[in-house]
């Protein structure tokens, strides 16, 4: 498994492009974005589970209904959610671009971002649409990584190279997501393409179990949005023999699938809203899976852990306080916990009690940018890690002003 660059246009067969259309008022920013596979692909997805729904997930699981797709066009500064004729909006997106690419509009996924609630006109889309598709290219997936930007301050992409079957295979990604992260099934936007070769059944399966333990384990403000989607597509212009069962194969697959999807779950808590710090909470001798998740999500997803990172303040009960309320079976006598980071370690809580630490050494460790909350529960195997930020003022101000 090899780290390699070009984000969705690493694997063979895509171009993706970014463009200003006029969707924002901000020219500076790109808000129109547009993957394309040379041919149709199998595809699998994952969306939010918050009622209130986007109108172009809905389409897009009508769209991915046969487990194809080709292209995926995606609008930031729009929601498109809450709107009467949402549905219709997300629609024309598809015709317009499947007309400037060729293909079935059914093979287009179709994704937004952005205000909840605003009506969203096609016309800055069609007027743009030629200009975009003229756009792709092998090396775009920074500027489609841009164009689905809203309050993301870096752009989030990652890809990797490995071998299925004796052939090269390369899987890589580009996410958005800074604030309203906490996802159940997803998070935010996420798009994804690879040129294995899998069946859209066996794409579908790698993807759902990935998500569990990487997507669903971040939090940035406790709000699951409405917009939330991660899609997968897979070509299979590597040649590989085509996963269509369980095995060695698809579990090569999966782990180069875990290591895009973990490194933008680092970078998508790692850019919260007005953060300053990554969080990384591991739980491990926990009595099974579920209590390792619960108790992990429970401690990135407290406000007052996360006020107190911001703070490079080693107030470890804060962390306690939140695996005591957080559900997970557990017991609190057991409890171990340590804080880590590049500057070191420091020890601060054993069996569920405080032990003596030297402050200045823990401000130390706690003035990092990446902070590990080490949580030993001591009650079995099983572990899970949750990823989070800090909380600091400008979360507030950030949000406050958000729609004006």
């Amino acid at each position: 498994m090899k780290i390699v660059s070009g984000g969705v246009c690493a694997a063979k067969g895509f171009r993706a492009a970014g463009i200003h259309c006029g969707i924002r008022h901000n020219r500076s920013k790109k808000d129109l974005a547009l993957i394309v596979s040379e041919k149709r692909a199998s595809a699998a997805a994952v969306y939010t589970t918050n009622l209130v729904k986007g109108a172009p997930l809905v389409l897009t699981k009508e769209h991915l209904a046969d487990g194809m797709a080709q292209a995926v066009i995606c609008n930031s500064g729009n929601a498109n959610t809450c709107n009467a004729n949402g549905l219709e909006i997300a629609r024309g997106m598809a015709e317009l671009a499947a007309g400037e690419l060729g293909i079935a509009p059914e093979d287009v996924v179709v994704a937004s971002t952005g205000v909840i609630g605003q009506p969203l006109s096609l016309d800055p889309i069609r007027e743009k649409i030629g200009e975009l598709a003229e756009a792709l290219s092998g090396q775009g997936s920074g500027d489609a990584c841009e164009a689905i930007m809203t309050t993301d301050t870096r752009r989030k992409e990652v890809a990797v190279e490995f071998t299925l079957g004796g052939k090269v295979c390369r899987l890589g990604g580009i996410a958005k997501g800074s604030g309203m992260i906490h996802p159940n099934m997803a998070t935010m936007l996420v798009f994804i393409t690879t040129d294995a070769a899998i069946s859209p059944a066996m794409l579908q399966k790698a993807l759902r179990g990935d998500v569990a333990s990487t997507f669903n384990m971040i939090s940035v403000d406790g709000d699951t949005s409405t917009n939330d989607m991660v899609t997968v597509l897979a070509n299979g212009l590597a040649g590989n023999p085509e996963i269509r069962a369980e095995g060695p194969d698809l579990e090569v697959f999966m782990q180069a699938l875990n290591t895009v999807t973990v490194a933008l779950c680092r970078r998508i808590a790692g850019d919260g809203e007005g953060a300053t710090k990554l969080l990384e909470c591991a739980v491990t001798g926990a009595k099974d899976e579920k209590a390792a998740k619960t108790a992990a999500k429970s401690v990135v997803c407290s406000n007052l852990t996360k006020a107190a990172m911001f703070g490079a303040d080693a107030n470890w009960g804060r962390v306690l306080c939140a695996l005591g309320y957080s559900g997970a079976d557990l017991d609190v006598h057991k409890v171990g916990v340590r804080f880590r980071s590049a500057a070191g370690t420091v020890e601060v809580c054993r069996d569920g009690a405080g032990v003596p630490f030297s402050e200045e050494e823990a401000k130390k460790v706690l003035t990092e940018s990446e902070i590990e909350i080490l949580v030993s529960l001591g009650d079995g195997d099983a572990s899970a890690t949750a990823w989070g930020c800090d909380l600091t003022y400008d979360y507030v101000k950030i949000n406050g002003d958000y729609r004006t």
